[in-house]
Formats: C-alpha cells, structure tokens, sequence
C-alpha cells in the first residue's frame, strides 16, 4: 500500500485544524478518519491518565524496551495520525487555553456530558462568538435534547436500548437463546462515521457562506440508522423483529448458515438464478423443480424446508469442495473465519488491510488500514497513536506561535495539570 501519497495532490484535508476532546471509540474514531485524510488533529487529554481507553488493557503497546506501556492496544486502535496534548480543563488556565487553540482551529470536536463545557466556557455558543467559521461536533449518547439527554451510556447499552439486541441471537425457546450483543462495537463506530460525514459537509457549506455551525450527534439515533431496513419493515407490517439467530427474516431465502461436514458455510441466494445455479452445484435439481421454491417468496414462505433439505446436502460435504462449487457456479458463499484467519487472506495482503506505523520511540504498531481508497489523494499514514502529552510544545508553537517562555507560564498557571 502506498502511504506516502508519492505523485498524488496532498491528502484531502490538509491544512484542517482540528481540536480533539472526544474520548474512548465514537469520537476518536470520528478524528481519526479525518486525521487520516490530512487534517492535523491535536487531541486535547486529561493530564496524568489521558483518554480512558489508555488504560484499557492488557494488551499493552510495548516501549522501545519490549516492556509494557501505560498505553493499550485499544487506544491504538482509534488514535492514529494525531497529536497529544495534555491539558487540565478544571483550571482556569487550561480552559483559556482551549479556548485559543479553538480559534485557531476549523472543527472542534467533544463527548462531554450535556452542559459540561459550557461550564468551562467551551461551549458552541462561546467558541462561535471567537471564531465564526469554527465546526463544532458534540457527540453524546442520547443527543442535547428530549428527557434521556442527561443520561451516560457506552455502546453497548445503546445496542440493548436501541433495539439491536432484541433482533440479535437465538430465540428464547432454543438453546443458547436470548438476547445477544454484536461483537463489534458497531453504534459507537457508525456514529464516528456519521459525525466525520457531517463534518465534511459542514465545511463544504462553510466554503459558501463563510460560517460554521453545531452538529449535534447521538449514539441513540445512530442506532435507530443501523436497523432502518427492519424498521421499514415494521413501520409497513407493523409486526416487531425478533431474534432468529443466523437466520434472516427477510425474503432472501436461503441467507444462513449451514453445518458442513468439516465446519459452517454462509450461503446468500438473492434471485431466482442464484437460487438454480446453488441446486445446479449440489445436485439438488429436485429443489430446483420444485414450483414451492420457485420465487423468493415462495422460498421465504417455506423458509423452514428449504433450510431442512439443504442442510441435509451440506451436512455431507466439505466446506473447501462446497466453496468450489458455490465459486464456480456463482452463489455467494463464506467461511466463518476468525481474526488469524481474516488478515493471513491473500485477498486482506493484497488490499493492504493492515498496516504498521511508528510511535514516537521507534515501536512498530500494527492496526487496520482505513477502508477509503482515493486514486488522487489517498490516505496517509504518518504515526501511531501518540503518547499523552507529547506534543504539547510543537502544538502551541504550531498553532499559538508560543515560545518556550509562554510554555513555562502555562505550565506555572497550572494549564498542564499539578506537578506537571
């Protein structure tokens, strides 16, 4: 993969400030992605211990000794490309710190509780007063307004309260039933994505009229989005989604998961001509011939037999000769790969999936690439996760023009923390 975008016309995003309070996974993740564009992204952290996910481990990223760092592998995951600096917002110092860096910044980026900057002074109403063209992006988990807005809340309790786990893992009356959360920490993800796609547009809109504005972002709503075909469904059938494992309840039949002699196979047949071409490549033209099956609704309806005898077929084949059969035919169709599997695939080598980027010490830390490929201005990769604090002086002197005597007055008024 080419990381030092040679022959292209400099990344996306370049000459974008950006000032970063986000904490844990949905905020960072947002920053990252526009880091990874070109933005400088400075990440403002709590003296002393930094973001939470810091100390979310182990594992541990190694320091230049092989030794375990006060840093996870967590937080690597979601900080690359930006710059720390280390500021206690509880002083006065350290909030009219902010408060300069935010005029010097295009967005301004924070997960705090409902209210709690303002008490600062850095809130959107203030920061706009002293910097009009400035973006600022809240993200919080039920949003700035309606009667759950105060309220905290991880990923993790936004997938139970918005909905996706009452539609994810078995049902109740199997075994194994119940309510099931997703492996991946998919709401605080999606809103990252959704907050660096708002934020991309508030800055075309900011090329026309010269203002910024407030983006207003929620875990909760976020959510709502990641169900809205089964909640198409419901609005129009007004019959709620339940939990049906492995199974689909929509009219793509069959869209499961077979046992196979050796192991589990994904099968996905979408029309009537993937549907004869998965018979074709398992004998199965009984199936084929059979006028119950012969339209995706048809099928859906008789979901339960159509499930019944292919699992009968598969159950006596391989999954490497099914692959092959299902490839050449083709009918979509996966293994269940774990993550050793995942990134030792050629196809993961060739996409360059994974990438290795250095810290400040020399480490070598390894995280997965961003999935956007831009033929002119492609992502670039320029650092690991930082350490906290460590760019303070560069920051300031970049942003602020300090020099290293207003550093020391800053670290004197108590800006950096106690003891800093």
């Amino acid at each position: 993969m080419d990381t030092n975008n040679e022959g292209g016309r400099g990344p996306s995003l370049a000459g974008i400030r950006v000032l970063d309070l986000a904490r844990v996974l949905a905020g960072p993740t947002c920053t990252q992605v526009l880091a990874d564009l070109g933005a400088d992204v400075v990440k403002v952290e709590r003296p002393g211990t930094g973001d939470d996910t810091r100390l979310w481990g182990p594992p541990w990223l190694p320091d230049a000794q092989g030794d375990k760092s006060r840093d996870s592998a967590y937080f690597s995951s979601a900080n690359r490309n930006k710059r720390s600096i280390a500021i206690d917002l509880a002083s006065e110092a350290g909030a009219a710190l902010v408060r300069q860096l935010a005029q010097q910044a295009d967005v301004f980026v924070e997960n705090y509780k409902v209210g709690d900057l303002a008490r600062r002074g850095l809130d959107y109403a203030t920061l706009s007063q002293l910097n009009p063209r400035l973006v600022y992006c809240s993200i919080t988990g039920f949003g700035q307004t309606g009667p759950l807005k105060d309220r905290p809340g991880y990923d993790y309790i936004f997938q139970a309260v918005g909905g996706l786990m009452s539609m994810t893992g078995h049902p109740d009356d199997v075994p194994g039933g119940g309510p099931m959360r997703i492996g991946a920490s998919v709401v605080d993800l999606a809103t990252g994505l959704y907050a660096g796609i708002a934020i991309l547009a508030a800055l075309r809109e900011r090329d026309h009229s010269g203002l910024g504005q407030y983006i207003d972002m929620a875990l909760f709503d976020s959510v709502a989005t990641l169900s809205c075909h089964q909640a198409a469904t419901y609005f129009q059938s007004g019959v709620v989604p339940q939990r049906l494992g492995n199974s689909s309840s929509g009219v793509m039949t069959p869209y499961e998961t077979f046992r196979c002699a050796d192991g589990h196979l994904v099968i996905a047949v979408g029309n009537d001509s993937q549907w004869r071409a998965l018979c074709a490549a398992i004998e199965r033209d009984d199936l084929a011939a059979d006028e119950r099956f012969g339209s995706p609704s048809g099928r859906s309806v008789n979901k339960p037999l159509v499930v019944a005898e292919l699992g009968r077929t598969f159950a006596s084949l391989n999954v490497a000769d099914l692959q092959r059969r299902l490839d050449a035919a083709g009918v979509a169709n996966g293994p269940i790969n774990d993550m050793a599997q995942v990134f030792d695939m050629a196809q993961a080598r060739e996409r360059g999936i994974r990438v290795s980027l250095p810290r400040s010490d020399g480490v070598e830390v390894p995280c997965v690439a961003s999935p956007i490929r831009l033929s002119a201005t492609p992502v670039a990769y320029r650092s690991a996760a930082p350490k906290l604090g460590e760019h303070t002086s560069a920051v300031l002197a970049d942003w602020l023009q300090a020099g290293e005597g207003a550093v020391d007055d800053l670290h004197a008024a108590g800006a950096f923390g106690k003891g800093t």
